[in-house]
């Protein structure tokens, strides 16, 4: 399939093409788009969600005391936070659809899923909005270091993998507890070697693991104090993760940083990320070329994201391997309203109805609730898990009823073709569409398409 560079890479490492955007025409210009992915934009920060917990719980205690005045305040406030954190999804959809390129904030989904975190009531919610606009986006083209530190001691992950009720047993704390049912906890420390560094199957053993486990201890969060990191539950004295020894009499977040540094640069390191980077961009089973070359540019630069950004622009694999990927729910969502012209303003001025009829509900229908993955893994890759019959449904039900309901004059089917698919239209779409008996059902036609749902 040959096509103009633009529009390859908008529909291949962006979110589609956009009748209101000429993404850039070269592999450099798209690498360098990223950088408008790591401005601040609607960013949800953690000083704000302490503040906003702490508020939260104040007037909890206060409601289970009676009164009527107090419990609407305490219910107020938690449809506060719910509404804070409908805007930062709105503001996810919002940057798509202003993004010429599209390739930063489909490296803000890929590195969200990478370290993926999980909510559940409103100041988690908002926890692992933080992540992405705290330790994700501001990362995107520096060290991959840097941002395995920030993604690993960032608090929503702190909470969602239990390192906050991690103590060492000989700790400070321990000692003056020695009552109170303490322990070491290893899901961060299994993870972080498993799934965000050296991968399943590497070169480590159970040993590692929990010597890891016992060096991240002192890691946890509490809205009413400050920072991630308590000395005082820290067990004392060095351990040794994969031959090399960290931290020693007086345990610091130094420690926990220097074997972030080490296994960010693992050999094994680089071979498991250019392979998730593989397959999420180019193929469910991508050819090894584009794996090596990738992991060869992650060894040469020391992690460096921005060059591996650029490799992944000028991959020849892009055009070789179209469309090998399903578009996950998210992705299909983000294309579609893409392909219809909207505007981030447009999605901004989502009603709470239509945040949930437009993105929320058909997501979560299709597979994908929002923020919500099954586990750390993150969202699956292959399309077996995306082309479900309900899942494809959903879809063909969303693309027959929600255009017609968001712009105000559908295009001419004919012309939607080319707006959405470029010159990649397949010849059984093109004698497709223009038999359409509406409009219509003629942009459901090309929107619930293989041709659309796959890049």
């Amino acid at each position: 399939m040959s096509l103009p560079y633009d529009q390859l890479a908008a529909i291949r490492l962006g979110f589609g093409l956009s009748p209101r955007l000429t993404g850039p025409a070269d592999p450099a210009g798209v690498a360098a788009s990223v950088a408008a992915a790591m401005s601040a934009g609607d960013s949800v920060y953690m000083d704000g969600v302490r503040q906003m917990q702490i508020e939260l719980r104040r007037l909890l205690l206060i409601a289970r005391k009676g009164g009527q005045v107090e419990d609407e305040a305490y219910r107020s406030h938690r449809r506060g936070m719910n509404d804070r954190y409908l805007r930062a999804i709105v503001d996810r959809f919002a940057r798509i659809m202003d993004d010429p390129s599209g390739f930063g904030e489909r490296l803000v989904a890929f590195w969200s899923s990478h370290f993926a975190v999980r909510g559940g009531a409103p100041h988690a919610n908002l926890m692992t909005a933080a992540l992405v606009d705290e330790a994700i986006r501001p990362h995107l083209t520096g060290r991959f270091a840097d941002l395995m530190f920030a993604a690993e001691t960032h608090p929503a992950m702190l909470i969602y993998l239990d390192q906050v009720g991690s103590v060492g047993p000989n700790s400070v704390s321990a000692r003056r507890n020695p009552d109170k049912v303490m322990g070491l906890n290893e899901n961060l420390a299994r993870e972080m070697i498993e799934l965000h560094s050296l991968g399943v199957g590497a070169d480590y053993t159970q040993q590692d693991v929990e010597a890891l486990a016992r060096l991240l201890t002192g890691l946890t969060y509490s809205a009413r104090q400050p920072g991630v990191f308590r000395p005082a539950q820290a067990e004392p004295g060095a351990d040794t993760v994969l031959g090399r020894s960290y931290g020693g009499d007086s345990a610091t977040l130094n420690d926990i940083r220097d074997v972030i540094e080490d296994l960010a640069s693992h050999q094994a390191t680089a071979s498991h990320i250019a392979r998730k980077l593989a397959i999420h961009f180019i193929a469910d089973d991508p050819p090894p070329s584009v794996v090596e070359r990738l992991a060869n540019v992650f060894r040469d630069t020391a992690g460096d994201l921005g060059a591996i950004n650029l490799t992944l622009a000028e991959a020849p694999e892009l055009a070789t391997q179209y469309r090998q990927k399903l578009r996950q729910p998210h992705e299909f969502l983000a294309a579609s309203l893409r392909s219809l012209g909207l505007t981030g303003d447009d999605i901004r001025g989502f009603s709470r109805k239509q945040i949930r009829q437009v993105l929320l509900n058909p997501m979560a229908v299709m597979g994908q609730p929002w923020a919500r993955p099954n586990g750390p893994d993150g969202w699956p890759e292959e399309a077996e898990a995306w082309g479900t019959p309900q899942g494809l449904a959903m879809r063909i039900n969303w693309a027959m009823g929600q255009p017609s309901r968001l712009v105000r004059q559908l295009p001419d089917p004919r012309e939607f073709l080319t707006m959405a698919l470029g010159e990649a239209a397949s010849e059984p779409l093109r004698w497709a569409v223009p038999r359409a008996e509406s409009r219509s059902q003629g942009i459901a036609l090309v929107l619930a398409s293989a041709d659309f749902n796959r890049r």
